[in-house]
C-alpha cells in the first residue's frame, strides 16, 4: 500500500486568525509529507507489510519486526494522526448540535463546557510533543486522554473521534510557547459534524 498526502478540502488561509496559513502549509506539506515518505520507504524495504492497512500496521505493533517496530509507530502514527486531524477541522465556526453525541458528552462530563475544560487541560499538560484525544472505548463509553509523540489510541482498541495536535510545529509560528492560547482558539475550528459522524459510525 502506497500512502499519499491527502488533498485538503480547504485553503491554508481559511483558519486565520486561529491557525495561520504559513503554519498550515508547513504542517501539511512538510511535517505530514515527511511521515508519509518515511512510512513508504519502510514499506518498500519490508514488502511483506504492504498489504496491511495503516490502521492494522499501527494498532498491532507487537506483530511487527522488532527492528522496524518503533519506526512504524512513529511514522505510521504520524500519518494516521495527521490524516485524522485534517478531517476534524472546519473553517466555519460550528457548535455541537443537539443529538446523541451531545447527550453522551453531557452524561459523561456533565456539560459541554466541562468537557472542553477537561480536554483542554489534558492537551495543555501533555509533556513535550503529543496529541489529545476524545475516543469511544470498546464498551461504548467516552474517554479523553493524551498520547506522546505519534502514538495513537488504536493500540488500546479505542476509536478516536476528535484529536488535537500539540506538537510545537502545529502552533509555534503564531503562539510560540503559548500552548494554552492555541488550544483555546482551536475550539473555533472544530468540525463538529465530522466528530458526530465518527461517533455515530
Amino acid at each position: 500500500m502506497q500512502h499519499t498526502l491527502p488533498n485538503l478540502p480547504y485553503a491554508y488561509t481559511d483558519f486565520e486568525p486561529y491557525i495561520d496559513a504559513r503554519t498550515m502549509e508547513i504542517h501539511h506539506t512538510k511535517h505530514h509529507a515527511t511521515y508519509i515518505k518515511n512510512l513508504n520507504d519502510l514499506m518498500d524495504q519490508n514488502l511483506e507489510l504492504t498489504d496491511l492497512s495503516l490502521e492494522n500496521l499501527i494498532s498491532t505493533p507487537d506483530s511487527l519486526p522488532e527492528n522496524i517496530r518503533q519506526k512504524v509507530i512513529n511514522n505510521g502514527g504520524g500519518v494516521y494522526n495527521h490524516n485524522f486531524f485534517w478531517e476534524i477541522l472546519s473553517p466555519a465556526k460550528q457548535e455541537l448540535a443537539d443529538g446523541t453525541l451531545k447527550n453522551t458528552i453531557e452524561n459523561k462530563f456533565s456539560t459541554i463546557a466541562d468537557f472542553k475544560l477537561k480536554f483542554s487541560d489534558i492537551a495543555l499538560k501533555q509533556f513535550g510533543s503529543g496529541w489529545a484525544w476524545l475516543v469511544v472505548k470498546p464498551n461504548g463509553d467516552l474517554d479523553c486522554y493524551s498520547t506522546a509523540n505519534q502514538d495513537t489510541p488504536l493500540i488500546k482498541g479505542d476509536k478516536p473521534i476528535l484529536n488535537l495536535d500539540v506538537w510545537e510545529h502545529a502552533y509555534y509560528l503564531s503562539y510560540q510557547n503559548k500552548r494554552a492560547e492555541y488550544i483555546e482558539n482551536w475550539w473555533n475550528v472544530v468540525n463538529w459534524p465530522k466528530v458526530e459522524e465518527l461517533f455515530n459510525s
